[in-house]
C-alpha cells in the first residue's frame, strides 16, 4: 500500500495535479508517518505553493534531505536567516550543506539577497565545482561579475570528469553483468533445485499442450511427489532424430514459470490436454533470462562439439538400464505420439539434471539462419530432464558462453561510453559558448559577446533566451534600432518568455515607439499580469507619455510583485527625480543597489541626482562607481566627465570627453560637452570645430545652436551669433530653455559681462 501510494503522489507531481499529490501524500503520511513520507509531502506542498505547510512538518527535522526542503520553504518565506542557519547551523560548523550542488546554491543565493557577495560567490563556486553542468550557479557567478572563463569552466577536464563519472556506473554494471556469468557458469544444476515445495505445489496439477500440427512436440509440466525428497521424477522425453530437428531452430527458454502458464493458457493457439494419471506433467521454473540465453547458444553449438541430444539419451539410458533395472526406456522417435517414463529408484538419491533445459519451436519453409525470434509469433515448449543420470554440459561449453556474452556485453558497454563520451563533449561546448557570451556580457563587454553568440548554430541562436541575450548587447551598446530588432524576433518565437521584455519596452521608449509600446504592455499583462516585466512595460507606456505619477504607480506594482527586481526599483526612482522628489528618487535607487550592487544604472541614477542637487563630490564618486561597474558606457563616460567639469578639473574632464567620444561616435551628448569644457577653458576655434562635427550627427539640436551663438558672441563676430540664436529658436527648444536663447538673442549687442551665463 505504501509503495503504491509512493507512485501515485510522484505521478501526480509529474503531471503537474499538485493538489491531487498533496491529498494522497497526507493520506500516506497520516498511515506511515515516516520522515521520508514527510519530505515527500514537503515536496508537494512546496509545488502546490504552500511554503508555511512545509515549513511547518519540517520544523526540527535532522536529515540532510528535510533539512533543504526546509531552508527552501525559509527563502520562499523570505526567512533568509532562518534558512542560513538549517544549512550552516552557527552551533555546528563542521556540518555539511545538504542536498550538495543544490544547496551550495541555496546557500550562495541567501548570501547574495543579504548582501556578503563574495561568501556568495563561495557557494556557487563550490556548487560548479559539485555539479559542473548546474548551469544556475555559474549564471550567478557571471551576475556578481566574478565568473571565470567558459573554457575553464567547461574544458576537457570537466568532460574528462564527467566521463569518469559515468564510466563508473557502466563498470558497476560490467561487474554485475560478470558475477550473473559466473553464476551462470557454476550453479546452472543447482538452479533448477531450489524450487521450494510450496512453488513444487503449485505446480503439481498442470497439464501437458500438445502444439497442433507438430504430433511429435509435446509440452511437458514438472511433477513432484510430496513424500521425500528422493521421490520418483516422471516426465516426457520427446526425442526427434537429427534428421528431423535440421531445419528447426528452438527459440529461447521462457523467462519464468508464469510466462510459460500465459504463452499455454492464452497466447498459443494450442489449449491444455489432459493426460492419463499415470503421466502427471510438469512445470519449468527458471530463473529470470540467463538460461535463455544458454539454451539458445547451446542449440546453435555443432554435432562435432557436441553430441546430439537423442543420442545422449539413448547412451545413457543404456547404462542406467544396467545399473537400475527399475528405469525405463525412453522412447520418441519424432513420430511416436507415445513416451516412456523415467523411474528412479527411491532407495537412490535424487539430483537435479545438469543438462540445460530446452526448448523447442518447429516452423515449415523457413531455413535455419533466417527463423524470427519473436516471442509473440512462436510456439515455445519447454523440455526437461529431472535425472542425475545425464551428463551435464562440458566446462568447456560454459567458459565459452561465458566469454561471448561478456564480449558481446562489453561491446555494447563500449559503444554507449562512446556515445555518451560524444555527447559530453557536445553538450560542454555549446555551454562553453553560452557561458563566454553570457559572462561577456555581464561584464558589459558586448562586441565581444555578439562576436561568441554569433558562433552558435543556427538552431541555437534562434531561441528566446539567447536573441534576449544579443538584443541586451546592443541596447548597452546603445544601438536601439538592431536591440529592437532582436527583441522583436525573440518575442514573436517566445511570446510567453516574459525575460528580458522589460528591457525591450524601455528600448521602445527610446525609440519614442509609442503604439508599439502599447501594445506590448498589454500583451504582457494579458499573459501573465503578476510578473515584473509587465508592469515595467505598462509604466515606461506612461513615461513616455509624461504621465510620471501613472508611471510611478506601475512601477511600485512591479516592485510589490517582486522585491528582488532591481531594474523595477530604479525606475521608480527615475520617475521620482523626473518629478523632483530627488528624497525618494535616492531611496529607490539605494534599494536597488541592496538588490544588486552591480546594477549601475541605480550608481548612474545617485550620480545624476546629486549633480542636479550640485553635489559635484557625490555625483562625481557615483559615476564613477558605475563606470567600474560598466566601463564601455559612453553616456558614464559623459557623465563623470560632466562632474569633473563642475568641480573645475577640466583636463581630467576633456580626457573623460575623448573617451567618451571615442566609445560611441554616434553619441552627441559628449561633444556637446566637450565644446562646452573647451568654452570655459577659452578655445574657442576648437569648441567651434567639436560643434561643427556635432552638427553633422545632430543638425537639429537647438542647444548646439545656441552654445555656437554664444561662442561667435565672445569672438565679436556678431551677424553668425544671431543668425545661430535664430535657429536655435526655430527649432522649438524646450521651454526652460526658450527664455534663455531669446534673452541671449536681445544681449547679443551688449558687453559679454551682461550675457546670461545658463547658456
Amino acid at each position: 500500500m505504501e509503495t503504491l501510494m509512493v507512485d501515485r503522489v510522484h505521478s501526480s507531481l509529474r503531471l503537474f495535479m499538485h493538489r491531487n499529490a498533496v491529498f494522497l501524500c497526507e493520506r500516506l503520511c497520516a498511515q506511515f508517518p515516516s520522515e521520508t513520507n514527510v519530505q515527500l509531502l514537503a515536496t508537494c506542498y512546496l509545488h502546490n505553493n504552500q511554503p508555511y505547510a512545509a515549513y511547518h512538518i519540517l520544523k526540527g527535522k535532522k536529515l540532510p534531505e528535510s533539512r533543504y526542503l526546509f531552508a527552501m520553504s525559509c527563502f520562499r518565506m523570505n526567512l533568509l536567516r532562518e534558512a542560513e542557519d538549517t544549512l550552516c547551523p552557527v552551533n555546528e560548523p563542521n556540518i555539511e550543506v545538504p542536498s550538495g550542488a543544490t544547496g551550495h546554491y541555496l546557500l550562495g543565493v541567501i548570501y547574495r539577497c543579504t548582501g556578503r557577495m563574495s561568501a556568495a560567490a563561495e557557494q556557487f563556486t563550490q556548487a560548479l565545482t559539485l555539479d559542473p553542468l548546474l548551469w544556475a550557479a555559474y549564471e550567478e557567478l557571471c551576475i556578481l561579475g566574478v565568473a571565470e572563463d567558459a573554457d575553464e569552466c567547461f574544458s576537457e577536464a570537466t568532460a574528462l570528469r564527467l566521463q569518469q563519472e559515468h564510466a563508473s556506473t557502466s563498470a558497476l554494471e560490467k561487474s554485475n553483468f560478470a558475477n550473473e556469468n559466473r553464476i551462470l557458469s557454476s550453479s546452472l544444476p543447482s538452479s533448477l533445485g531450489d524450487i521450494i515445495p510450496k512453488q513444487m505445489k503449485q505446480l503439481h496439477a498442470n497439464n501437458a499442450a500438445e502444439v497442433p500440427g507438430y504430433p511429435h512436440v509435446r509440452a511437458t509440466a514438472l511433477h513432484v511427489q510430496n513424500s521425500t525428497p528422493s521421490n520418483i521424477a516422471q516426465f516426457d522425453n520427446p526425442s526427434p532424430i537429427a534428421s528431423q530437428t535440421s531445419s528447426i531452430v528452438p527459440p529461447p527458454l521462457f523467462r519464468n514459470v508464469h510466462a510459460y502458464q500465459n504463452t499455454i493458457s492464452g497466447d498459443a493457439p494450442a489449449k491444455q490436454k489432459a493426460n492419463g494419471a499415470n503421466q502427471p506433467l510438469r512445470r519449468k521454473y527458471l530463473d529470470e533470462a540467463r538460461l535463455k540465453k544458454v539454451s539458445g547458444r547451446l542449440f546453435n553449438q555443432s554435432s562435432d562439439s557436441m553430441p546430439r541430444r537423442s543420442a545422449r539419451l539413448s547412451r545413457d539410458t543404456t547404462i542406467n538400464s544396467n545399473s537400475n533395472s527399475n528405469i525405463s526406456q525412453f522412447g520418441g522417435n519424432g513420430t511416436d505420439h507415445s513416451s516412456g517414463k523415467l523411474r528412479v529408484n527411491s532407495s537412490t538419491p535424487s539430483k537435479l539434471c545438469s543438462t540445460a533445459v530446452r526448448s523447442m519451436q518447429v516452423r515449415k519453409g523457413k531455413p535455419r539462419a533466417t527463423e524470427n525470434f519473436d516471442e509473440g509469433s512462436r510456439y515455445e515448449v519447454i523440455d526437461e530432464m529431472w535425472t542425475d543420470n545425464v551428463p551435464a554440459p562440458s566446462s568447456s561449453v560454459s567458459t565459452t558462453e561465458g566469454r561471448f556474452f561478456e564480449q558481446d556485453k562489453a561491446e555494447r558497454i563500449m559503444s554507449q561510453d562512446s556515445k555518451v563520451a560524444i555527447g559530453i563533449r557536445e553538450l560542454l561546448g555549446l555551454l562553453r559558448t553560452l557561458g563566454e557570451g553570457f559572462r561577456l556580457s555581464c561584464l558589459f563587454k558586448c562586441q565581444e559577446a555578439l562576436e561568441v553568440f554569433r558562433k552558435l548554430p543556427e538552431s541555437q541562436f534562434n531561441t528566446g533566451w539567447v536573441l534576449c541575450q544579443v538584443g541586451k548587447a546592443y541596447f548597452e551598446l546603445v544601438d536601439y534600432l538592431e536591440a529592437d530588432h532582436y527583441f522583436e524576433l525573440a518575442h514573436r518565437l517566445s511570446p510567453c518568455t516574459l525575460d528580458g521584455m522589460d528591457i525591450y519596452s524601455t528600448v521602445l521608449y527610446h525609440l519614442n515607439a509609442e503604439m508599439r509600446l502599447s501594445y506590448l504592455a498589454q500583451e504582457l499583462i494579458s499573459i501573465d499580469r503578476l510578473s515584473p516585466q509587465a508592469w515595467c512595460a505598462v509604466g515606461n507606456c506612461f513615461a513616455l507619455r509624461k504621465d510620471h505619477e501613472t508611471a510611478l504607480k506601475n512601477f511600485q506594482r512591479a516592485v510589490q510583485l517582486d522585491s528582488r527586481f532591481a531594474y523595477a526599483h530604479t525606475l521608480c526612482g527615475h520617475e521620482y527625480s523626473a518629478l523632483e522628489d530627488y528624497e525618494n528618487s535616492l531611496k529607490f535607487y539605494r534599494c536597488a543597489l541592496q538588490v544588486d550592487e552591480r546594477h549601475y544604472n541605480a550608481w548612474y541614477g545617485l550620480g545624476v541626482v546629486y549633480l542636479r542637487q550640485e553635489k559635484f563630490e557625490f555625483a562625481e564618486h557615483h559615476f564613477r562607481r558605475a563606470f567600474q561597474i560598466n566601463p564601455r558606457s559612453s553616456v558614464l563616460m559623459c557623465y563623470l566627465g560632466m562632474a569633473l567639469h563642475s568641480l573645475k578639473r577640466n583636463e581630467e574632464a576633456l580626457e573623460m570627453m575623448e573617451k567618451a567620444i571615442a566609445a560611441d561616435k554616434k553619441n552627441p551628448l559628449p561633444k556637446y560637452q566637450k565644446a562646452l569644457i573647451l568654452l570655459g577653458l577659452q578655445k574657442y576655434t576648437e569648441a567651434l570645430e567639436e560643434l561643427e562635427r556635432l552638427k553633422e550627427i545632430a543638425p537639429h539640436e537647438s542647444s548646439m545652436y545656441a552654445l555656437m551663438g554664444k561662442i561667435y558672441k565672445q569672438l565679436n563676430i556678431l551677424d553668425k551669433a544671431v543668425f545661430c540664436f535664430g535657429i536655435a529658436l526655430d527649432l522649438k527648444p524646450p521651454a526652460a530653455d526658450l527664455a534663455i536663447i531669446k534673452s541671449a538673442m536681445e544681449k547679443v549687442h551688449l558687453p559679454d559681462e551682461l550675457m546670461d551665463d545658463d547658456l
